[in-house]
């Protein structure tokens, strides 16, 4: 695969972080139909932009032959996004707490922090075929 790939509510790109401009226009233009509010909508799309990025460079540890899929659904009024990897996957309990004194000034750690400060729910499951993260937030 080359280049991203869609088929309805769900994009899949090459994992690559070259990708994330057409994920972000794809994300917010589903939310813009579903008539989500531009505050809203820059919540999600900040949160999907990390899960890609993390899916492309600690999941698919940047291989050129993994891809990275993202599936939009809404269910009332409330949407859910799974982005899923083909890494490896990770113990979210090992995650360090970008909180603490001695992680304060470290340059990585807070994507999934920030994730978890912007959706309403966030689930992580992890497989030997990848990790998927679940997120979801009300839209209306």
């Amino acid at each position: 695969m080359d280049k991203p790939q869609i088929s309805g509510n769900t994009i899949i790109i090459p994992s690559s972080t070259r990708f994330l401009a057409d994920v972000d226009e794809f994300v917010e233009g589903l939310l813009r139909d579903w008539g989500t509010s531009a505050s809203v909508i820059a919540d999600i799309a900040i949160s999907v932009s990390e899960l890609v990025n993390n899916a492309v460079v600690h999941g698919n540890k940047a291989s050129p032959n993994g891809v990275v899929t993202v599936s939009m659904r809404r269910e009332g009024d409330t949407v859910t996004i799974d982005v899923a990897d083909e890494g490896t996957g990770f113990n979210p309990a090992e995650i360090d707490d970008p909180l603490k004194e001695e992680n304060l000034l470290k340059e990585v750690g807070r994507g999934i922090f920030i994730v978890e400060q912007l959706m309403d729910k966030v689930d992580i499951a992890v497989s030997k075929r990848g990790t998927t993260i679940s997120i979801s937030k009300a839209i209306a």
